[in-house]
């Protein structure tokens, strides 16, 4: 199967509440269409240091940042593809590129030490990657539904809303079902519009007139902040005991 392994754009989130959601998916009637695998639940294993080092640069909003994270759009065995990505965000362009492979080969090679699968540059990029952030592996698996649309007259921009974000800290494969907890309110939806410059002129009034602001979010950056953090905070407010 072929599949887009570069990417270059800008990416612009959005927190809609239910009322903006369904104004948005009437406003897009005519405009956009909703891509053919309607709404599907996006798992991602996303791998940091020992501690926390990329997720912690990331929420200190630098210039620069990057991350890796493994990916799949079904729940998977051993031997289904999943994406290898890197994503990095220098001077709000986002730049990602991924590789496709069976997942117990991604996992021997990222999560388990073992030899870099190929020869490709991304799978060199990848390696480098992982040498450069010593000690790098699993920490968080989060999932979320998604429902992605694209314009009718084919030009290049996209709109996802994901909901139902949820993450947890154990149980770090793909092929586990998708539970944990929630990082937002599950009634809330995260819009991005992912755009390669301006725009459209009408996603533009739509986002004026519901006086929907832009915000800067991370989906793993939330999980880490509220749950990651907030239980390091109880230990240390309970001596070393961990209160539920």
């Amino acid at each position: 199967m072929k599949y887009q392994n570069v990417f270059e754009r800008y990416e612009i989130k959005y927190m809609l509440t239910p009322e903006q959601r369904r104004s948005l998916v009437q406003a897009m009637k005519g405009i956009m269409k909703i891509d053919k695998y309607g709404r599907t639940t996006i798992r991602n294993i996303y791998f940091d240091t020992e501690n926390y080092r990329l997720i912690r640069t990331s929420l200190d909003k630098p210039a620069y940042k990057e991350k890796m994270r493994v990916r799949s759009y079904q729940r998977v065995s051993d031997e289904d593809d999943v994406f290898v990505e890197l994503k990095k965000k220098y001077d709000s362009i986002v730049y990602k590129r991924r590789i496709a492979l069976p997942e117990y080969v991604a996992m021997d090679w990222l999560a388990a030490g073992g030899d870099v699968p190929g020869t490709s540059q991304i799978e060199s990029e990848i390696e480098y990657f992982r040498n450069f952030y010593e000690g790098i592996g699993p920490k968080v698996f989060l999932s979320y539904e998604r429902e992605a649309y694209f314009p009718e007259d084919d030009s290049d921009v996209r709109i996802t809303l994901d909901s139902n974000i949820i993450a947890r800290d154990y149980d770090l494969s793909l092929r586990y079902g998708a539970y944990g907890d929630s990082v937002i309110g599950r009634d809330m939806t995260v819009l991005e519009v992912k755009v390669p410059g301006a725009m459209p002129m009408w996603l533009i009034r739509f986002l004026e007139s519901n006086k929907i602001q832009k915000t800067s979010f991370s989906k793993y950056g939330m999980y880490y902040t509220n749950t990651v953090m907030g239980n390091k905070d109880k230990t240390e407010k309970h001596g070393g005991l961990l209160y539920a």
